[in-house]
């Protein structure tokens, strides 16, 4: 049957769909981690930030001063970069989205197919049995008279 050599393709298009999905999910993992590290940076940050003003204000020799801006510069530039980092595994998670709905669409749709060609089998066969049995009527009916 029709319906049969369909199912295969719907195991096929089910089978990918559960494979998007689970990558959709790993890049929506790998985002919330990238996030959480910039979030810690960024707050670790401002800290420091604030320790140096604070100990500014009370007065700093020289080579602390050079150290802490040296350390403030390096820790800006691992915000920055880290900043990158979420942008591109936002960008790789908003891709992998659109991919895993396409793959989705065309497994509903396969499955809609699938359902239809089951129904129209059905359909067929309740006819063919219905006219198996009036003929087995009409068949008794002659013989009987």
């Amino acid at each position: 049957m029709a319906s049969k050599q369909l199912q295969v393709v719907q195991r096929v298009t089910d089978s990918e769909e559960r494979r998007r999905a689970e990558r959709l999910a790993a890049r929506e993992r790998r985002l919330t981690e990238c996030e959480a590290k910039l979030a810690e940076l960024t707050a670790y940050e401002t800290n420091y930030a604030r320790e140096f003003a604070e100990r500014a204000g009370r007065g700093i020799d020289g080579a602390r001063l050079r150290a802490f801006q040296t350390f403030l510069t390096r820790l800006a530039e691992a915000v920055r970069q880290q900043a990158e980092i979420v942008d591109r595994a936002r960008t790789e998670r908003n891709a992998e989205r659109e991919s895993w709905r396409r793959v989705a669409q065309r497994a509903e749709m396969v499955d809609h197919i699938v359902k239809r060609r089951q129904g129209e089998e059905q359909r067929a066969l309740e006819r063919r049995e219905q006219r198996e049995s009036d003929e087995r009527s009409l068949r008794r009916y002659r013989h009987g008279e």
